[in-house]
């Protein structure tokens, strides 16, 4: 375990009040149900079997984490439990009547559980009403099952993981363990067993903490006015000394890009043509086909999707119209929510097209908005065979929601493929590049690497949807498109090629993730919906795969195989790659586990110096961050990706949560965070939060390596996800509040940490949490940056001794310093950060106002 969490001695004493206070018997019922599919493991006890007495105010021991997220999945019907010997425990339940599976966990006691498994039950339908046994004498697990047929099978198993083929039995056979029982007066379904009481006590203390943690962690600004309303004013004195000193990471702040939210097509990728390879189908989205964002224009042809002799096999669709009438026709395109173009700039217009019949033409090509004409070209006629032809388009005016149409200047059969609209000023002037003002907000971050390409994108939607690097390289018509699993398509223009490519551009270090041969475990395709993983006799081939992610990025351009791949197209210098992520928010199962270490000892064997950062799961706690914390402890894994969306009041009461962690493990990467209030907000409130924990991952510099704001980019109007770090449209783009803490903190931090003591002079409960100060300094300019966040309602006045940093650095008696100070009311959502001239010596006094964020700059 990484994390232990210390309650005042008043929750202790409540937790042990039962046994000083009460004659609890030896031994007591346990009560096994769930009152509702989502509501999770329950227990209740009872000393006498008639007065049963909950076990937490409906506080889940487990949840189902099988099949997606919706109406069908993360359900649980009919958990039973049994205990083993020494002490722990096994519990099964159902998932559902949909599949042939059902669900094991093991747990070391009532309050820690391991990750579930979902074994396949092959022959069967369903698998209803599991019930769990143990045999000491033969150390064997026997789980007998119901199906919706009204059969009855028995499976047995060593390990929890493997198990042998079911088995149809007599119905008089299966063990009928269910009883009802009055509950906070329901008659309530479950399994009674009889326990010791200390078993039970393990359980109440889970519970307690559970409701504690809960208390503090939904704390919100908003309620400080009668929390603090008492509150004099308060005083802070601060020292600093740059005596003692320990070097941090220079990588801390990142960004992470996932294709999530339109962030890719129509978003940071350049292309203003939607659907541009006709490629478009149901699996994207349920309503789309290959004609989905296209019209056909006039009554003088007729056009249809075509799939014999494309222009590339992994580009297999195209359009071909039939024109029989050339003044009455035009293929129009109406772009991400329109095409905006910009008065006097350029725009490279490309085609593939092929005569398939007919004498045809050249094809005009116009950009149109409101009716007029606002740019046109013309391209010449297609050949019999598919060929790229290429115009430049120049806008003769603004426009933010024009169409793309093109027009066959002759009669006959024509195909298209490929229809391309780019302009020319992209970021950096790189073809096929990025949206040349989103690319700069990122800039602006001054990012120290980028991870990609996702996110839940990595391991996708089941086993066909997992993310395939070589599929996204090479010439954009032999790229393979594929659905996103957030509910739209994926072009791969935007691929790993143009990912380093902006990671060159930026100066930060490329981290890509790839999938750990599982899908992901929310999927609603492959299995019954449930984590996959690549059959073990394909895993060889799926390793070779990531191994050769590698010597693409840093192979020789002349002596390797993937190398010259590379230099093929247009980088024939190594890309320096350092970093490798293996796993996202995986289930930290076996299914999961097998397939994780090959893949980790086969990069560490063959690239010992490339940093490989695992996953710990999807949580800041529970069974899969434990398990993936035993992992990296175990098999000494370089980096571990940890995750984790949380209320204010959590980050508030975290503040320390990196202070005790293992200096010499696993480093951290927190891959995913942010601060989620009520409703979502980018609010002064979740920004300073956010910016609290930085102050303590700086503290912790030496522990955790680097750091990611999640998601980063949402189209307005096209979000599956909120909040997120910066919105946008085809035109502009909206800032957040949090956008300004990420770029405070990555634009004034340093490789080395100053300690620092400060004490205040209010000790009122939640004064000292919502304060903290982080000091650090640039080796390389020799700058030092003090962070000073300020969560309360009420301004603090500190007072800073910098006299260390006079003797250390003979400083001159004063300096020239900035402050850079972002502030407001706690849900201000416009506010941006303001600088100002300050004169620092060797003592500064500073007023902290009531919520900010204040970075002093000597």
């Amino acid at each position: 375990m990484k994390r232990k969490f210390f309650a005042p001695l008043f929750i202790l004493l409540v937790l042990l009040s039962d046994k000083i206070c009460a004659d609890v018997p030896d031994s007591v019922y346990l009560f096994i149900y769930n009152s509702a599919p989502r509501a999770g493991l329950q227990l209740a006890y009872s000393a006498d079997r008639q007065r049963w007495i909950e076990i937490g105010r409906q506080t889940a021991f487990i949840s189902s984490d099988f099949g997606s997220w919706g109406r069908t999945g993360k359900n649980m019907y009919n958990p039973t439990m049994c205990q083993l010997p020494d002490g722990s425990w096994v519990c099964v339940f159902s998932v559902g009547e949909g599949g042939n599976q059902f669900a094991v966990a093991y747990a070391y006691d009532l309050g820690r559980w391991r990750p579930q498994e979902y074994p396949f039950m092959e022959g069967v339908g369903s698998c209803l009403a599991p019930v769990v046994s143990y045999n000491s004498n033969d150390g064997k697990y026997k789980v007998v099952f119901r199906t919706i047929e009204g059969g009855v099978y028995v499976t047995y198993s060593d390990d929890l993981y493997h198990f042998t083929s079911p088995q149809s039995i007599s119905s008089e056979d299966y063990p009928n363990v269910y009883e009802s029982v009055w509950l906070n007066g329901i008659k309530t379904e479950g399994q009674v067993l009889r326990v010791s009481y200390d078993d039970v006590k393990v359980a109440l203390d889970a519970a307690v903490m559970k409701m504690y943690w809960a208390d503090l962690n939904g704390e919100v600004a908003s309620d400080n006015s009668w929390r603090f309303k008492d509150l004099q004013p308060v005083e802070a004195d601060i020292t600093i000394d740059a005596s003692r000193t320990k070097k941090i990471s220079d990588k801390l702040i990142g960004i992470f890009f996932e294709d999530i939210n339109y962030s890719a097509d129509g978003g940071l990728y350049a292309e203003l043509v939607q659907n541009r390879d006709f490629e478009y189908n149901h699996r994207d989205n349920g309503a789309w086909n290959a004609q989905t964002s296209w019209l056909l224009e006039g009554a003088g042809a007729t056009w249809e999707v075509l799939t014999d002799d494309p222009i590339h096999k992994n580009n297999a669709h195209y359009v071909a119209l039939d024109v029989l009438n050339a003044d009455d026709v035009a293929l129009v395109n109406e772009g991400f929510d329109g095409i905006a173009v910009k008065k006097g700039e350029k725009y490279d217009f490309s085609v593939f097209a092929r005569q398939l019949s007919g004498k045809g033409g050249k094809l005009k090509v116009e950009l149109v908005a409101d009716g007029n004409v606002i740019a046109l070209t013309t391209v010449k006629a297609p050949s019999k065979e598919w060929k790229k032809l290429t115009a430049i388009l120049r806008a003769e005016t603004d426009a933010k929601n024009a169409v793309l149409k093109i027009v066959p200047m002759g009669v006959g059969k024509v195909a298209l493929d490929m229809v391309s609209l780019f302009p020319q000023n992209t970021f950096k002037g790189h073809k096929n590049g990025l949206r040349a003002d989103l690319a700069q907000v990122l800039a602006d971050l001054n990012p120290k690497f980028m991870r990609f390409p996702g996110g839940c994108l990595v391991h996708g939607n089941g086993l066909a949807n997992i993310y395939n690097w070589k599929e996204t390289i090479g010439p954009l018509e032999s790229r393979v498109a594929q659905p996103n699993i957030w509910g739209y398509h994926q072009s791969k223009g935007l691929g790993f090629y143009e990912y380093f490519q902006f990671c060159e551009d930026l100066g930060m270090e490329p981290l890509p993730v790839l999938a750990a041969g599982v899908s992901c475990q929310n999927s609603s395709r492959g299995g019954a919906g449930q984590q996959g993983g690549i059959p073990m006799d394909k895993m060889d081939e799926y390793v070779q795969d990531v191994l050769d992610l590698v010597e693409w990025a840093n192979g020789d351009a002349k002596t390797t195989v993937w190398g010259k791949k590379r230099a093929e197209q247009g980088h024939p210098e190594p890309f320096n790659l350092k970093y490798l992520g293996i796993g996202n928010e995986d289930l930290i199962s076996e299914t999961f586990k097998e397939r994780y270490l090959m893949l980790i000892n086969a990069v560490s064997e063959k690239y010992p110096d490339i940093i490989i950062c695992g996953t710990a799961g999807p949580w800041s706690e529970g069974s899969d961050y434990e398990e993936g914390w035993r992992l990296a402890d175990k098999y000494e894994i370089d980096m571990i990706d940890e995750h984790y969306y949380q209320s204010p009041g959590w980050f508030i009461n975290h503040y320390d949560y990196y202070d005790s962690y293992d200096r010499n493990g696993s480093k951290v990467y927190l891959g995913e965070y942010a601060a989620h209030a009520g409703g979502r907000p980018s609010n002064i409130e979740t920004a300073l939060c956010e910016a609290l924990h930085i102050c303590g991952m700086e503290r912790n510099g030496d522990v955790v390596a680097m750091a990611s704001y999640a998601p980063l980019l949402a189209k307005e109007g096209r979000t599956q996800w909120r909040p997120d770090l910066i919105y946008f449209n085809n035109t502009d783009i909206n800032l957040t509040v949090n956008y300004y803490v990420q770029k405070l903190c990555g634009n004034f931090c340093g490789d080395e940490y100053m300690a620092s003591e400060f004490s205040l002079n209010q000790q009122t409960k939640g004064v000292r949490e919502r304060v903290a100060i982080s000091t650090v300094r640039s080796t390389s300019t020799g700058k030092v940056y003090i962070k000073l966040v300020n969560l309360l309602d009420h301004a603090v006045s500190a007072k800073l001794n910098l006299e260390s940093l006079w003797d250390v650095f003979d400083y001159p008696e004063d300096i020239d310093g900035k402050v850079h100070l972002l502030t407001g009311s706690w849900d201000e959502t416009k506010a941006t950060p303001k600088d100002s001239d300050i004169k620092v010596g060797k003592c500064l006094n500073y007023e902290l106002p009531a919520y900010s964020l204040s970075v002093i700059e000597l």
